[in-house]
């Protein structure tokens, strides 16, 4: 399986930070942010890596590079605009492959192995959901019996982890556009699989998460 780790975001709620690095750079534990992504990744075997960029995106080429220091193979889809979530994905199909993929929210620390993550024959995504976070007590989707629904209660946050087939896809155009109208109008088709993953998960998406997970790894 190929991954993808989303990285093209302009971390806005993260600047000053974020204004002269991408946010993926940002240190934790004395390590980039995206690092521990890889690393568990390859730890997992899944060595072929897709990483998307824009704002500074230079910057993480010249970090990663090809991916041989950290036991991968990188492969980049720049992106002259951020094409949000479902365009950027979109733009990299090529790169992906026809087999199903997994994909990583670069902005996010969680502590799932991700080698037992699977999608089966008849769905399109399979989503790790995680408990509601207190800057998102609403949650995403409900969860039940294996499957996501887009309505019900009661609902968990999507951790920003997927599997997806690029039949998911199917019908998109180039251009931006978000990923979650293509995964309700799947799970409507009854074709999404989840899980509730109760380790630990951050959404790093202000200095203060990022400080609380520096101080999280440092204990």
């Amino acid at each position: 399986m190929k991954a993808m780790i989303l990285a093209a975001g302009r971390g806005k709620r993260m600047r000053p930070l974020t204004d002269h690095v991408p946010k993926p750079l940002l240190e934790v534990g004395g390590r980039p942010l995206i690092q521990y992504h890889i690393e568990r990744l390859a730890a997992a075997g899944i060595r072929d890596l897709v990483i998307n960029h824009a704002h500074l995106g230079e910057q993480i080429e010249a970090r990663l590079g090809d991916g041989t220091a950290l036991g991968v193979r990188i492969r980049y889809s720049p992106e002259p605009i951020a094409l949000e979530t479902g365009g950027g994905i979109f733009n990299a199909l090529h790169l992906l492959g026809p087999a199903p993929f997994l994909v990583i929210n670069g902005d996010i620390w969680c502590d799932l192995e991700p080698d037992g993550l699977r999608l089966a024959d008849a769905d399109l995504a399979h989503l790790v959901l995680v408990d509601n976070p207190p800057h998102h007590p609403l949650g995403d989707f409900m969860l039940s019996d294996g499957r996501v629904q887009a309505t019900g209660a009661p609902r968990l946050t999507f951790s920003g982890i997927g599997v997806y087939h690029p039949a998911l896809f199917a019908g998109a155009a180039p251009g931006a556009f978000p990923l979650a109208p293509l995964l309700r109008q799947a799970m409507h088709a009854g074709r999404v699989s989840g899980q509730h993953h109760r380790g630990m998960w951050l959404d790093i998406g202000t200095p203060e998460r990022l400080a609380e997970l520096d101080r999280a790894l440092a204990r």
